[in-house]
């Protein structure tokens, strides 16, 4: 529990946030390690248990402390930093204070019960796990998985420019200067893309007050403190500066493109994303099902990054395809939605009517597959990679399990496949291990008249089965959309038989006996649900949240929550029901941390209807 801290911008396990003291400290922030135990300032250390020896003097300091500070200034708990040979010797009731009033941080140490009073955590002695990426993810991981979601996390003496970017995405909150500091008594100039040595310079990269008012030269034939003086405070505007970089690409919902660039500055970060994009439930909980940006996949880490395996995931164990007996692989466009591009068009136009017998999966990387009706929605409408014609191993292992996952669970009588290149070869090491037969239909380009001819012919030749005609496709597209969206069974609820569809594509709008259930949002690809929808689906038990006893209006904060579906990620669509009203809104936060949490907007509600 918090009083002083509250989370308002998240992005992945990265996020913005307010320790609300007497002034207020916008995180992610760096402290000046030498302003620590200054008592003016927001942030004071109480000091070392080594100094105060006793537990009584302790309580004495921290009474003194606070009574002169107030309540409104966060004190870090006096504690004892252990090293494993004397460890057993120390009282454990030496760091079992009282926290008092007002704001606390508290060290936490592995295997010992977390208190619920606390605004900050600080992971003991982080500063020895730099360069031991396995180490640092487990102790960051283990502090996560035990301390409340609304309390900030510290790690003193570890911070650089060159992997803020990638601490912050893990979950950090707060970092120092101290690391800043000692570099530049060694004389080492810190940038965002590493450290070098000052001997190795000939100019300045940085623009800086400090850089730009001496030269290397002058700098080099100062002597030891005033070179290191300066190289300080140049140290701390490289943090600052890059801090400022990291805030804003959480603002913009981008800054996995960021990290996975920045993680190159040493080989132990690009370590620690690779490991940190295994602790899947970990790192996707904190990611929105929707952004307002592009996902840009740069580099071999975007085939691991959290939108893309959930979308995976989600086609595999949500997705239910039509009920068709031919499929059509096809390749994906730059343009997107698909359709709307010249190639997917001309493919349209070469099916003409036989379309409706045809079920179409688009293969793609880093996405795997992407069925025809889910093309709108995030992120295989969103996305951009780079196109140099060559796949790598990678990327094509990856794609090949998405499609031999998918085939593997539905089975068609006919499979045609208009591909060339990587495309094909996916294909053929899908059909031979599945034992399938594919036909393909390209000859020379894929949008040669040969080869749409081909395509017309081939398909003309194998639809004698099921259909699907307009109205179908609709409610098609709806239900697929509500079950990646909801889960499965989802599309019968908020689309049953008889529904109508009306509106052009893609704004359609779904009607059952003359009442709207859900909206196409074309945006996102997501559904917005009605009243009256919201209705239906409070029954499924999925996506829930129950409220205390309030008439809710405008947001729900996370105090107002009882209990919420733990599946809820950021920006979904949420079911609200309490003793006076229901309701359906957007979450604003996790479903985890709308139960847990003690400040922050957890659901910004679109509709009410009292009881």
């Amino acid at each position: 529990m918090t009083r002083y801290f509250e989370v308002y911008q998240r992005d992945g396990a990265a996020r913005k946030g307010k320790l609300l003291l007497a002034k207020t400290v916008e995180t992610p922030c760096i402290l000046k390690t030498e302003k620590l135990t200054d008592q003016t300032q927001p942030i004071v250390y109480a000091g070392s248990l080594w100094e105060i020896s006793t537990v009584d003097k302790a309580e004495k300091r921290l009474y003194q402390l606070r009574k002169n500070i107030g309540d409104n200034r966060l004190i870090i708990l006096p504690h004892i930093s252990l090293v494993p040979d004397i460890s057993n010797c120390i009282p454990e009731n030496l760091e079992n204070i009282a926290s008092h009033s007002g704001a606390i941080g508290r060290i936490y140490r592995k295997g010992r019960n977390p208190t619920e009073d606390v605004d900050l955590y600080i992971l003991e002695g982080a500063g020895v796990f730099e360069n031991n990426a396995k180490k640092l993810l487990e102790n960051i991981l283990d502090l996560k998985n035990n301390t409340p979601p609304d309390t900030a996390l510290y790690l003193p003496n570890i911070g650089l420019p060159e992997n803020l970017a990638v601490l912050v995405y893990m979950g950090v909150d707060v970092l120092d200067t101290t690391k800043a500091t000692i570099a530049a008594y060694n004389d080492i100039y810190l940038t965002h893309a590493g450290s070098f040595h000052i001997e190795s310079f000939s100019e300045f990269p940085c623009r800086c007050n400090v850089c730009t008012s001496v030269t290397t030269l002058e700098m080099k034939q100062m002597n030891k403190r005033d070179r290191a003086s300066l190289l300080e405070q140049h140290n701390i505007n490289a943090m600052e500066a890059e801090l400022a970089m990291v805030r804003e690409k959480i603002s913009r919902g981008n800054l996995r493109e960021y990290v996975e660039s920045q993680c190159r500055t040493r080989p132990w970060l690009t370590a620690l994303l690779r490991l940190l994009d295994r602790e899947y439930h970990y790192i996707e909980r904190g990611t929105p099902i929707t952004r307002n940006t592009d996902m840009l996949a740069n580099s071999g880490e975007s085939l691991t990054r959290p939108e893309v395996v959930r979308f995976a995931r989600r086609v595999q164990e949500r997705y239910t395809p039509p009920e068709l007996d031919v499929l059509l692989l096809l390749p994906c466009s730059a343009k997107k939605p698909y359709s709307i591009s010249q190639s997917h068009q001309k493919f349209s136009l070469a099916l003409g009517k036989y379309r409706k017998f045809v079920h179409e999966i688009v293969i793609t990387s880093p996405l795997g597959i992407v069925p025809r009706e889910l093309e709108l929605t995030y992120p295989a409408a969103h996305y951009d990679v780079a196109v140099t014609g060559h796949w790598d191993a990678e990327e094509v292992q990856w794609v090949c399990g998405c499609l031999e996952d998918y085939l593997s669970k539905h089975r068609y009588t006919s499979i045609v496949a208009h591909v060339d290149g990587a495309y094909r070869q996916i294909c053929e090491r899908v059909a031979d291990k599945l034992g399938l037969h594919i036909y393909y239909t390209n000859i020379g380009t894929l949008t040669s008249y040969e080869s749409l001819l081909n395509l017309h012919k081939t398909i003309a030749g194998l639809c004698t089965g099921r259909t699907v005609n307009e109205k179908e496709r609709k409610i098609t597209i709806m239900r697929a959309i509500a079950d990646y969206q909801f889960g499965k069974g989802a599309g019968k609820i908020l689309v049953p038989d008889n529904s109508e569809i009306k509106g052009p594509f893609p704004k359609y709008q779904c009607f059952y006996e003359k009442t709207q259930l859900a909206t196409l949002i074309p945006q996102y690809g997501t559904l917005a649900v009605t009243i009256e929808g919201a209705e239906k689906m409070i029954k499924r038990n999925s996506y829930v949240v129950h409220i205390n006893d309030f008439l809710p209006k405008g947001s729900i904060l996370a105090p107002g929550i009882i209990e919420a579906d733990p599946t809820i990620r950021e920006g979904d669509e949420v079911f609200v029901i309490g003793e006076k009203a229901m309701g359906v809104g957007r979450a604003r936060m996790n479903g985890i941390e709308m139960t847990k949490s003690t400040r922050g907007q957890a659901i910004d509600l679109r509709h009410v209807k009292p009881k």
